[in-house]
């Protein structure tokens, strides 16, 4: 999550910064760079579920206007090619990031099977890395040293990520029983005029989705979740930009997470392709 946003979700916890060199960050050892990419893709709290007390979910409410822009978001990322793409990989590098300071990247490749499974790879160069395969609500992490389950928690991490990815927002959560989708006016992302379309989920979740005011295309998804923790609410956002049109699908090369405000992590796409068949078992550990 891809790279998106994202799409990455490991279990390892964040090291102290380096101290940036004079091209904003120096290059740290390969077991460093994987520790601090494990941390930023492990950053997310699940939401929490209604109780079996709450009154039965409601029928979806979607605002007119708001549905006209989803209408016009979904035909500027291609219509019914972008809806009926069933498989993304993609190729490219991601960076940490912390107090502004480029902390480390690593290469990926990643294969999507939506709305699901997800099979991620990354490390440096050709020293062997992690790979890691989720399929619902089943997950894996092999590296060198063999094969691990995910805790539930990663897996719900995941989850929670893919959810309210670009492509499962769009394709899946504003369909859901008990949405409510409004209008939300206007702002600015990156300087550029954008239009909000807000969406309380049927998890009850606050998603924004900003779209560019000309050509209509996603520019940013935020949303915030209830720290179980700090019992404070967590605000993340994920920023698309840099679209390309690949197999007729209009498709972000450049994919940049905020954590509270701050920017966290950077996805570059290299290459980009839909539609890829891949072979019986890919999702499963040993393939």
């Amino acid at each position: 999550m891809n790279l998106q946003q994202a799409d990455l979700q490991m279990q390892r916890s964040i090291i102290p910064a380096a101290k940036p060199s004079g091209h904003g960050g120096r290059k740290l050892p390969a077991g460093i760079v994987l520790g601090l990419m494990a941390a930023y893709f492990a950053t997310v709290s699940a939401p929490r579920a209604r109780s079996a007390q709450n009154s039965p979910i409601p029928p979806s409410r979607i605002n007119p206007a708001a549905q006209a822009l989803l209408n016009q978001a979904i035909q500027a990322l291609g219509g019914n090619a972008f809806l009926s793409a069933r498989t993304l990989s993609s190729t490219g590098r991601v960076f940490s990031i912390a107090d502004g300071v480029t902390q480390g990247f690593v290469q990926y490749r990643s294969a999507m099977e939506f709305p699901d499974k997800r099979r991620l790879s990354y490390g440096l160069g050709g020293k062997k890395g992690v790979t890691l395969i989720n399929r619902g609500d089943q997950g894996w992490e092999i590296d060198r040293y063999g094969m691990i389950e995910q805790s539930q928690k990663q897996i719900e991490r995941w989850k929670l990520a893919n959810r309210y990815s670009l492509e499962n927002l769009l394709r899946r959560v504003i369909h859901e029983p008990g949405t409510l989708i409004q209008k939300g006016g206007q702002d600015f992302v990156d300087n550029l005029p954008a239009l909000i379309v807000d969406v309380i989920d049927a998890h009850q979740v606050d998603v924004k989705l900003y779209l560019n005011s000309q050509t209509y295309l996603p520019m940013r998804i935020a949303y915030r979740l209830l720290n179980p923790q700090s019992h404070e609410w967590d605000e993340y956002a994920d920023v698309y930009v840099d679209y390309r049109s690949i197999q007729g699908i209009q498709t972000p090369m450049h994919l940049i997470r905020y954590l509270n405000g701050e920017r966290v992590a950077e996805t570059f796409r290299f290459q980009v392709k839909y539609g890829e068949t891949f072979p019986p078992g890919f999702f499963q550990p040993g393939a």
